[in-house]
């Protein structure tokens, strides 16, 4: 599905991603973790085109996009849903999520994957008229998760979903995520409640400083006393 070959990335003088490495295979769920400044954040957006790599390859189903646009590679099936959310606050909640999907001319089937996203997400149905800035913080990180979704991605890049949410809506937010991907959407998941992120997914990668200095399962990964004692509170 996704390689990432050897890829470095610089801000300036600043060497953001010292040639990291890795791959997520078709139908699992990936997680990065790691503390704020490594490299994460800048991973996603390498990968989904809005940064531009200094070197390296970004194989998506045996085609390097490393030089595409981001409009390629949302036709390639990269979907990114952002830290922030980013949501077009003025526009509708309907608006938003038809923005999603606007390199598709299949109106039958926006259609239907309209449908999915309110099954997914039955509040945005019932705002679906309201300005997408008057929604709380919660129901505006499940309309980017929701826009990301109308182009019908191969692979969902998700940054920090979680943040600023309530506890009973991170758990919302992570039976959605576990829910997405057993649809068939395979997942690229970065997220700071790291025992959380672990918890759902296949494998997981630890970053830090621009670098890989650990990856294996999720579950071994919540075992491990190097993980527990930086990322885990124990």
């Amino acid at each position: 599905m996704l390689e990432i070959r050897d890829l470095h990335v610089h801000f300036g003088v600043i060497h953001a991603l010292k040639g990291i490495s890795m791959t997520v295979n078709d139908g699992e769920i990936v997680t990065l973790i790691g503390a704020n400044g490594a490299g994460k954040t800048t991973t996603l957006r390498t990968i989904s085109g809005l940064k531009k790599p200094t070197s390296g390859d970004i194989i998506l189903n045996g085609t390097n996009i490393a030089g595409m646009s981001a409009r390629q590679r949302v036709a390639m099936g990269i979907s990114h849903a952002p830290e922030g959310r980013r949501v077009f606050p003025a526009m509708t909640v309907l608006e938003n999520l038809e923005m999603g999907a606007y390199l598709r001319k299949d109106k039958a089937e926006v259609a239907k994957d309209l449908k999915m996203v309110y099954d997914l997400f039955p509040i945005l149905a019932d705002r679906q008229k309201q300005p997408a800035g008057t929604l709380s913080g919660g129901e505006q990180q499940m309309l980017a998760i929701g826009r990301a979704l109308m182009s019908r991605p191969k692979i969902l890049l998700l940054d920090e979903p979680s943040l600023g949410l309530a506890p009973l809506l991170v758990q919302e937010i992570f039976n959605i995520i576990k829910d997405v991907n057993r649809a068939g959407t395979t997942v690229l998941l970065v997220e700071q409640n790291a025992r959380m992120a672990l918890q759902i997914a296949h494998r997981a990668y630890v970053m830090e400083t621009g670098s890989i200095v650990l990856s294996g399962g999720g579950a071994e990964l919540l075992q491990s006393d190097q993980v527990k004692k930086a990322y885990l509170g124990g």
